[in-house]
């Protein structure tokens, strides 16, 4: 008799990515697979693309749709209802109001021949309960996870390893909140949501990576970026690669953002109080990422929290890095349709 699995698909701004769990919970695969989100080509064209990613998992680790018990899709929110995309700092404007647990369940169906059970939520929320289960093992400590990548994921698991959605499913919208500028000395930079008292997701991740880079170009007037013709967006993709090879320029910005993201943790802790904080992303990836890159960037995360926190907080709350890399979010939205069906 097969095994019963359940399928989990992360849709990001740029890149979709498919993982799976077997029924106890274990992950069938660590090997990230991912395909191109296409969002500028509308909603269907991405939800056809989500059961094209599935098959090719299924294919991949020789496994059949018989077997799916249940899946889970994290997209970005917020949301208008359950399952209905309201306007996202990362999606186009054609996904406002598109019903995306009813047309994937739609392809779902069309492609199985059967109703497979679906869960809908935040792509930070998921990627929380994955790391969650990791870091924690058996215990019940709860979890906030912070995500930098094309934004700022954000997510609160509870003792029962299931996120905090809030009651218009917009709990832990993280990356909205306002930083403290005169702490980072910045400028308050235009969000992608429309507010413009300085989001902490412009200060720790790839959207304001151009609006820093800009104003730090006037103090390195002869840096190679100051010269080159790329876009905005491609020059701010260059500086991760450049950080670990020791440009100055590159380090100083991606200091300032971690320090952004230690006192994003200290906000965080006096409302939720977490036994863990899992700093993710693409960061934290082994595969993307020098543990030298890495280290320095969690140092600086842990000095900046650290005086800040309650005493009784500064001594057992761990900051701790991501296991899972870019799949959480993917096996975080697998664990919670496992989860939904077994309570």
């Amino acid at each position: 008799m097969h095994k019963a699995i359940y399928i989990g698909t992360d849709c990001g701004a740029t890149t979709s990515k498919v993982g799976g769990v077997w029924e106890d919970g274990t992950a069938i695969s660590t090997q990230l697979i991912q395909r191109p989100t296409n969002s500028h080509l509308g909603p269907h064209a991405v939800v056809e693309s989500w059961i094209a990613a599935a098959d090719g998992f299924l294919q991949t680790n020789g496994l059949s749709w018989d077997q799916v018990q249940g899946v889970g899709l994290a997209i970005p929110g917020p949301y208008r209802s359950y399952g209905v995309l309201d306007r996202s700092a990362n999606l186009p404007e054609s996904f406002a109001g598109f019903d995306v647990h009813k047309a994937y369940d739609e392809a779902l169906r069309k492609r199985t021949g059967r109703t497979v059970p679906l869960v809908v939520g935040n792509d930070g929320n998921f990627g929380g309960v994955a790391e969650a289960q990791r870091v924690r093992g058996a215990g019940k400590g709860s979890v906030v996870m912070l995500a930098p990548g094309s934004g700022l994921g954000g997510a609160y698991i509870d003792s029962n390893g299931l996120p905090l959605d809030g009651d218009h499913l917009a709990g832990m919208e993280v990356g909205h909140m306002p930083a403290p500028l005169h702490l980072l000395n910045v400028n308050p930079y235009p969000c992608g949501c429309g507010r413009t008292w300085g989001c902490f997701e412009v200060y720790t991740s790839l959207s304001g990576l151009p609006y820093l880079l800009a104003d730090k170009l006037a103090d390195y007037p002869d840096h190679e970026l100051a010269q080159s013709q790329m876009a905005p967006k491609e020059r701010a993709l260059t500086l991760r690669g450049l950080a670990q090879k020791g440009d100055a320029l590159a380090q100083e910005l991606f200091d300032l953002q971690a320090k952004a993201m230690g006192l994003h943790i200290v906000n965080l802790a006096m409302a939720l109080d977490p036994q863990y904080v899992v700093i993710g992303g693409g960061l934290m990836d082994p595969g993307a990422t020098t543990e030298e890159f890495r280290s320095r960037y969690m140092r600086i995360i842990r000095d900046t929290a650290a005086p800040l926190l309650w005493q009784a907080q500064r001594d057992s709350i761990q900051i701790v890095p991501a296991t899972l890399g870019d799949l959480s979010q993917a096996i975080g939205a697998a664990l919670v349709s496992l989860y939904t069906q077994a309570g």
